[in-house]
């Protein structure tokens, strides 16, 4: 098999990130994994390759860390997300579609229901309640999908988001 080619470029001043990723919901929660070793959780999904369509990427994605097919829906965000994380500047430009998981997929609310280890990490996957209060408890940037969780954009949202500007108290 050739070496893919992620979209990711490292400089003086930091890194960029082309990441795609999916919401799948299931009876009022909405499913996140992390990399056990960080203290935050996202939503499922990964860097783009080059010559792959985002939807493309989540679906390899999907079948890469949970076994399983999905579809890919609308698009619900583009967000060009800045942040620090690993002792460097972020830029990220990431896609955030609805996704709809397969019915064999585990549903277990508050669980962890699927784990896998990619040779650096492990990561985790759980499904949490789709509101405000449960993404704001649990630390799930970008930070501006938990005010939005409960009411999904009904066309595709351009938004940018900068860490720097957020107060996380509130």
């Amino acid at each position: 098999m050739p070496k893919r080619t992620m979209i990711r470029l490292d400089g003086s001043a930091g890194r960029f990130n082309y990441r795609i990723a999916g919401l799948g919901f299931r009876d009022g929660h909405v499913l996140v994994h992390r990399a056990v070793h960080e203290p935050f959780w996202t939503f499922p999904g990964g860097r783009a390759e080059i010559g792959e369509t985002s939807e493309e990427t989540l679906r390899r994605e999907m079948v890469e860390e949970l076994g399983v097919t999905v579809e890919v829906g609308r698009l619900l965000w583009i967000v060009e997300n800045f942040f620090h994380f690993e002792k460097r500047d972020w830029h990220e430009l990431g896609l955030y579609y609805l996704m709809e998981l397969p019915e064999s997929f585990p549903f277990r609310p508050n669980e962890i229901v699927h784990q896998i280890e990619d040779g650096k990490s492990i990561l985790e996957f759980k499904w949490v309640p789709a509101t405000r209060g449960a993404l704001k408890a649990l630390d799930i940037p970008p930070y501006f999908i938990a005010d939005e969780i409960e009411a999904l954009p009904p066309a595709p949202r351009h938004v940018v988001w900068r860490d720097g500007d957020l107060d996380r108290d509130d």
